[in-house]
């Protein structure tokens, strides 16, 4: 069963400030029909500031804008940022809901403490997530499959160009209406296997959600673009034989029997929420589930042979990815008949229902938001 709770606390006020440059209607609507993701942002933003000796204060929702920083802010010389993303979802009746908050506030926190950043307590996690989707209600999108982007994120704002700490921070949410990840249906993506450049290693920052995690995969992405791949798949930095994960997504292999198997965390790969709920689907419907080492040879065999008939990814953004040719250097397996698995069709299918409300939340991963 999941360990998901409902939130125990009061949650704290956040002063309202709105702007007074709204989006007029008609427009906001246009940009709400067909929202493309990470393009177009809500009128409002949530907000905590952070210093030493003070702590966290100045709870607000504020106008959408840029941020004032000093050249000399620690987080352009040194990096020290995490970010989250989940999404609200709107349901039939008109209400708006959020999947899980619970673990993405633990895992921000868990980011907090790994980049030396103050962590912030779930109930300011929550409190901001919620004034700032009550302020902007009307940017939630209702078309299938859409709905309201949500980016906290964590930066250190001191000026000061000391290798040390920050000792001030600011915590921000801010919004973006998207719409279906896959535009026509879900398509198989292609994942190019690299076998040079890693994404995190050994005691390093891989199971923290920073930036440095990502700018480090945008090279080989961009090259595995260049050779006609949509996506880059990472091995692990000891052998080099080892799944990891994608650049932004964790991966999962399907085996003939049914056994769903994904690389264990090994601190180099980020504990997804929706890799965890995953698991508990997939156990619920009966599979065995492993969390183990994946080594490549083992996928590339389990391809040849028929024994894997699935392999897929998974997040926030796209909740299940299904992969459907894999490659690297020397060799390419299509994945079955290239075309979306049984068991990564229906997953994502249940999956997808409990967030917008069309079926039931069992395990108590909904949150209701407004």
């Amino acid at each position: 069963m999941s360990t998901d709770t409902s939130p125990s606390t009061e949650l704290p006020t956040f002063e309202i400030r709105p702007t007074d440059t709204p989006t007029p209607d008609a427009e906001r609507d246009a940009l709400t029909a067909a929202p493309k993701f990470g393009t177009v942002f809500t009128d409002h933003m949530a907000r905590v500031s952070w210093s030493d000796g003070t702590g966290w204060r100045d709870r607000r929702v504020e106008p959408y804008g840029p941020l004032q920083l000093d050249p000399a802010t620690a987080v352009l010389h040194y990096g020290q940022e995490i970010f989250e993303g989940l999404k609200a979802y709107p349901h039939a009746d008109g209400s708006v809901w959020t999947f899980r908050p619970w673990a993405n506030a633990a895992r921000l926190a868990r980011s907090a403490h790994r980049l030396a950043l103050p962590v912030l307590s779930e109930a300011d996690f929550l409190g901001a997530i919620t004034a700032l989707v009550a302020t902007d209600r009307a940017w939630v999108p209702t078309g299938d499959e859409a709905s309201l982007y949500l980016r906290p994120f964590m930066y250190a704002s001191e000026a000061f160009l000391g290798v040390r700490p920050t000792l001030e921070a600011e915590f921000l949410v801010i919004a973006s209406p998207v719409g279906p990840y896959f535009a026509g249906g879900v398509k198989p993506v292609s994942i190019w296997v690299d076998d040079e450049f890693h994404r995190a290693g050994p005691g390093g920052t891989g199971d923290a959600k920073c930036g440095g995690n990502y700018a480090a995969s945008l090279l080989p992405q961009r090259q595995a673009a260049a050779n006609g791949y949509d996506q880059v798949c990472f091995l692990d930095a000891a052998t080099n034989t080892l799944l990891e994960e994608l650049g932004g997504m964790n991966v999962f292999v399907v085996r003939a029997d049914g056994t769903v198997a994904t690389p264990e965390l090994s601190g180099s790969i980020l504990e997804g929420v929706t890799r965890s709920s995953i698991l508990q689907l997939a156990r619920d419907a009966g599979h065995d589930v492993e969390e183990r080492r994946i080594p490549l040879a083992e996928v590339l065999t389990g391809l040849a042979d028929g024994s894997i008939t699935e392999v897929f990814a998974c997040g926030t953004a796209a909740v299940i990815t299904p992969i459907g040719r894999l490659a690297g250097r020397g060799w390419e397996h299509t994945v079955a008949d290239g075309q979306p698995g049984a068991l990564t069709t229906r997953i994502r299918t249940e999956l997808t229902d409990i967030q917008y409300g069309r079926a039931e939340d069992r395990h108590g991963w909904l949150h209701r938001l407004v």
